[in-house]
């Protein structure tokens, strides 16, 4: 079993306290009319939680991706969730691993102070999906500047973030000899893109704002290249792990939030006499639920044990976000058949959270890839695709 220390634990008590400060309803009416929860997300910059993977000597916390997964995780069993905010913990590590001193300077100060945003991402592109190879947004050197042109698709938080980490390719597909050689990262200041970008809300059935963004002529200064032409791809990888183990701890505190929930509820709520939880039938989904999480979790703290150490927790991080993902899907199911009917009503929050918590399964990663990567890379089989 992992143990908190002293300072883990107190992060995560005041995360939990400012959580306090956003209840059930505020959460319930943000997802009914699609809103962004603009409020909590000020909240949690003013209160420099957005920032705790910053070092210090650009104004940051200067803690580690644990502490990070800790207030990830506790913001989602508090009933609320991360996902709003929590891009702009990873899409900095881009820029601390591999920014000029400049562009950190420029940046991660502001950042750290909450005058800026750093939370948009964009990567993915309609026909390219998965295969990150293929994108097609193509960045032409014109004098000492990019010109940008295509679209990118699930590009979440655009309208609430001031900078985007944008992933273009600077020589074509058919030029490099290896796939994943020829594509860039630019670092995009919306404020002052105008007319150059073009964006179409994407309706879902959370409210996870997420976004089609289309480039027309963007020019985008030379300066704002993240290291070096040409190996974007590489970056990108780099920083994989440390989303697959934020978003697997914010996954988890869904998880436990399903069990937590619904164990109340199972003692509380009497049927023929008896209180609900009685009953095996109840129990014993809601304790294998319990038990995989209570895995998944401690795969997950390996992988930001061994992140932390300098290392790449390819396996473990990739294997913490499936196999959490699956347990609080399994917990949500728990949950909604221990509530029942009344799981269905907006006003206890499991049917908001059980939408919620299909997302993990296919996204950021799907986890059929997840399970090729460990095929191929790990245990040495043929690649599948």
């Amino acid at each position: 079993m992992f143990d908190l220390n002293d300072d883990q634990l107190a992060i995560q008590a005041a995360v939990a306290d400012l959580c306090a400060r956003f209840p059930l309803e505020y959460w319930r009416e943000r997802d009914a009319n699609l809103e962004y929860p603009e409020e909590f997300v000020t909240a949690l910059g003013e209160a420099g939680w957005l920032s705790v993977l910053i070092p210090e000597e650009y104004g940051g916390g200067g803690g580690t991706l644990t502490d990070a997964a800790i207030v990830l995780e506790t913001i989602n069993r508090s009933g609320g969730t991360g996902v709003p905010a929590h891009a702009q913990m990873y899409t900095m590590g881009t820029i601390l691993r591999h920014g000029s001193e400049e562009q950190k300077k420029r940046l991660l100060p502001d950042i750290a102070a909450n005058r800026i945003r750093l939370q948009a991402f964009g990567v993915t592109e309609p026909d390219a999906g998965s295969d990150t190879t293929r994108i097609r947004t193509f960045a032409r050197r014109d004098g000492d500047h990019y010109v940008v042109n295509g679209a990118k698709i699930w590009t979440s938080r655009f309208q609430h973030s001031d900078y985007l980490l944008l992933l273009v390719r600077t020589t074509p597909y058919d030029e490099v000899e290896k796939k994943s050689d020829g594509m860039s990262i630019l670092l995009v200041d919306l404020r002052e893109a105008g007319d150059a970008i073009a964006v179409r809300p994407i309706r879902t059935m959370t409210a996870h704002e997420t976004n089609e963004v289309f480039f027309s002529d963007l020019r985008v200064p030379a300066e704002n290249l993240v290291g070096e032409e040409g190996r974007g791809f590489r970056y990108i990888l780099s920083g994989l792990n440390a989303e697959r183990i934020l978003v697997a701890s914010e996954v988890l505190g869904d998880g436990f939030w399903f069990v937590d929930q619904a164990v109340r509820y199972s003692r509380e709520r009497v049927v023929f006499g008896r209180p609900i939880g009685q009953n095996q039938g109840v129990q014993f989904p809601l304790a294998q639920a319990y038990a995989d999480l209570s895995a998944a979790s401690l795969m997950r703290w390996q992988a930001a044990a061994k992140f932390d150490a300098g290392g790449q927790p390819g396996f473990e991080a990739n294997a913490a976000k499936l196999l959490a993902s699956k347990a609080s899907w399994a917990a949500a199911n728990a949950a909604m058949d221990t509530f029942g009917g009344f799981g269905l009503a907006e006003e206890y929050g499991i049917e908001r959270k059980f939408r919620e918590a299909r997302l993990p399964v296919v996204a950021p990663i799907n986890n059929n890839l997840v399970l090729a990567y460990i095929g191929h890379q790990v245990l040495g089989m043929p690649k599948s695709y």
